[in-house]
């Protein structure tokens, strides 16, 4: 049961289908919960419930925002995004700009893996190369160039580029480093990695790890003993599970989660600013003749959309409207336009357009975002208000929306998606979303099929440009040339918002919507 919007609905409304949503699904998830592990966490343990299945402890396809967690858990980069969103070292001692092209890196004095090898070299370069190599990469539509690897010693090497990646120090904390005999260009399931912890066991098909403490973590001992991750993809599930003691942390909650469980004794919500847009995204890969391969139409029907309604009575004003193709909290974000709801006007455009008889069919995936079925079901009652019809189509976490999403599986016209800068960036996602090519469309490494040759080229300036204050003005360019081009009907920036029990101690939850297990502690 799904919460249905109208915009007469009052929040209080909303609030109480939301409720009886989660009432519904809790009576229904009895049997799958008592098959499942049961009873309190120990002393040391602690307990993890994802919204989404964590299918891999790589980060090569799989990166949703909860996953990098627990994946940097066992797993480190050369550097990592630190509290301020900027650049720190990890495996790295230093890393420096010796020129716009070359980057000069020395590793940590004594690093090894949890099995006692040591990190080499080597082992950074081969991950370059498998990141490269896997198709549909989430990390690799980050980079503009993959760099090469030039050994000077055993712990000093170069990084070397074709052109100048001004922000390599910030994107190499995207490079999870495995020794470079055991790494492959796919998701690794196991193996070793250098970070606090290692994994004890696993079962991928039901997104369950049990991580235990590296003894021989190079930094600082991990205060807890064992992790475990469950994946819980019904939210109501999960708030059952945090409200019973049966798990310690929850992530990625909805704000009707959140007003359950704000002020229950033991428990404590947690919220930070985030570096993620989600979109109501349309599908680039349209032919020519297709209504949705006209921007204009693409831009008529963002007039449809109340989004403010959205914010204020789905998504309880826990969010803000997007005002640009990033979020306003990343670093050289530039406003380029404001969604606006004019539905007569949409159906006025639509019309002198020859636009008739529009049907459209949004998909997404279960998890995708907090709330994400109502803000569907709300969206198909707006474009039926401008006479286009619509047909939702929901995946299961773990099912084959990739496919989809890649144009080899099935048509759609709108997905409902999340993509976050990792790096803080504006500029690492106008690379990840907007910087396709023709080339890259060939092997579906492109977002949504999204080529448009005028907006690469602005962007490949700013991504190229090392002084700072030249490329903050390219990067507006390329915003505003992106967002002419309309490529989402509505977008929104959330919040992220984590429950935890009270036990849990130093949780240090960052704009990525994630935190650094290797700090987090249990109430004695």
């Amino acid at each position: 049961m799904t919460a249905r919007f109208s915009p007469g609905m009052s929040r209080r409304q909303l609030l109480q289908l939301a409720g009886a949503a989660g009432l519904f699904a809790a009576v229904g998830m009895s049997a799958t919960a008592c098959a499942g592990p049961t009873g309190l966490p120990g002393k040391d343990t602690l307990t993890l419930a994802l919204n989404r299945s964590l299918v891999s402890l790589d980060n090569k396809l799989n990166q949703f925002d909860a996953a990098v967690t627990v994946q940097r858990a066992v797993r480190e980069g050369l550097t990592a995004i630190g509290p301020d969103i900027a650049p720190i070292p990890v495996l790295a001692e230093s890393m420096v700009m010796a020129s716009p092209t070359r980057w000069t890196v020395k590793l940590r004095q004594g690093i090894t893996y949890s099995d006692g090898r040591p990190v080499k070299p080597k082992d950074v370069a081969t991950a370059l190369e498998m990141y490269a190599k896997v198709q549909g990469s989430f990390v690799a539509s980050f980079f503009p160039e993959f760099p090469s690897v030039t050994e000077v010693d055993e712990r000093t090497f170069h990084l070397d580029s074709k052109g100048p990646i001004p922000i390599l120090d910030a994107l190499m904390a995207l490079i999870l480093i495995s020794p470079a005999e055991d790494n492959k260009a796919e998701e690794l399931q196991t193996g070793v990695g250098t970070g606090p912890y290692v994994v004890q066991s696993y079962d991928r098909g039901a997104g369950t790890y049990t991580l235990v403490r590296n003894e021989k973590y190079w930094g600082e001992p991990a205060p807890i003993r064992q992790v475990n991750v469950r994946f819980l993809p019904e939210e109501s599930s999960r708030v059952i599970a945090l409200r019973s003691g049966e798990v310690d942390v929850i992530d990625s909650i909805s704000p009707n989660s959140m007003e359950q469980l704000q002020g229950l004794p033991g428990v404590t919500i947690d919220t930070a600013s985030s570096l993620r847009l989600n979109q109501i995204f349309y599908n680039f890969r349209k032919p020519k003749s297709h209504p949705l391969a006209d921007p204009k139409v693409r831009e008529a029907l963002s007039f449809a959309i109340d989004g403010k309604a959205l914010v204020h009575d789905v998504l309880i004003d826990t969010v803000e409207q997007a005002q640009g193709v990033t979020p306003t909290s990343l670093f050289g974000f530039a406003k380029t336009g404001d969604y606006v709801y004019d539905p007569g006007k949409a159906k006025s455009l639509l019309s002198d357009l020859g636009v008739e008889n529009l049907k459209l069919k949004i998909i997404w995936e279960t998890g995708e975002f907090p709330s994400d079925t109502a803000i569907m079901e709300a969206l198909v009652q707006m474009f039926g208000d401008i006479g286009v019809k619509t047909e939702l189509q929901q995946f299961e976490p773990g099912g084959n929306i990739l496919q989809w999403r890649q144009g080899k599986e099935g048509d759609w016209d709108l997905l409902g998606n999340g993509f976050s800068s990792p790096t803080g960036l504006a500029i690492t996602m106008l690379q990840g979303m907007y910087a396709g090519t023709a080339e890259k469309e060939k092997t579906r490494d492109t977002y949504q099929g999204y080529v448009n040759n005028s907006v690469e080229r602005k962007i490949a300036r700013a991504a190229s440009e090392v002084d700072e204050a030249k490329r903050t003005a390219y990067l507006k360019v390329a915003q505003q040339a992106a967002w002419d081009t309309w490529p989402c009907a509505w977008a929104f920036t959330p919040k992220s918002i984590l429950a935890r029990r009270n036990r849990v101690q130093n949780l240090e939850l960052s704009a990525a919507n994630a935190y650094p297990l290797a700090r987090v502690g249990l109430e004695s």
